[in-house]
């Protein structure tokens, strides 16, 4: 059985990681399923699409949000309010945490960064399979699939057209 080193939340903020950031979970260093081209291509899909259409929300990929005090996610995709926050993270609830599917990636590891999306405040977190083309939406009031390909977050009038983001005749996202 494997030994897990803990390390201080300064220590984790104060180090980059060659291959991708990694998310803090209570001392420990997790790593995140990335790299592949679909999840990137989504990814970059989403967060253009996000950031050109709503510009009074500011849309990044992959920045670190605590959603508490020992516990960092890092959203494939985060919406905040307004302007750039201030500061190294986001430490204020998102509108929206967008998480892309890779192969890798399990349920119950899904599950538990939505439900610390959520306790944090997020007012949604989408999750969209690339693979498969579907989404799904994710609230306090609780999670359904988006069965027309639009994710909606109806409060903040935000809504995103999965099947605008493909090629007609791919399974590849649109540049």
């Amino acid at each position: 059985m494997g030994t897990t080193v803990l390390i201080s939340v300064a220590e984790y903020l104060s180090t980059s990681f060659p291959d991708g950031d990694r998310e803090y979970l209570d001392g420990r260093v997790v790593e995140r399923n990335v790299g592949q081209i679909d999840h990137g291509d989504m990814q970059t899909a989403i967060a253009v699409f996000l950031r050109t259409r709503y510009r009074h929300l500011w849309v990044a990929v992959e920045i670190r949000v605590q959603v508490n005090p020992t516990r960092f996610r890092v959203p494939d995709v985060a919406v905040v309010p307004g302007q750039k926050p201030q500061g190294k993270v986001i430490s204020a609830p998102p509108l929206l945490a967008v998480e892309v599917l890779s192969p890798d990636d399990r349920a119950a590891d899904l599950q538990e960064k939505i439900d610390d999306y959520l306790a944090f405040g997020a007012a949604a977190v989408w999750v969209v399979d690339p693979q498969t083309r579907r989404g799904f939406i994710h609230t306090s009031a609780g999670s359904h699939e988006a069965k027309d390909g639009v994710l909606r977050s109806v409060e903040f009038g935000i809504d995103l057209s999965l099947p605008d983001l493909f090629d007609d005749d791919s399974t590849e996202p649109r540049p």
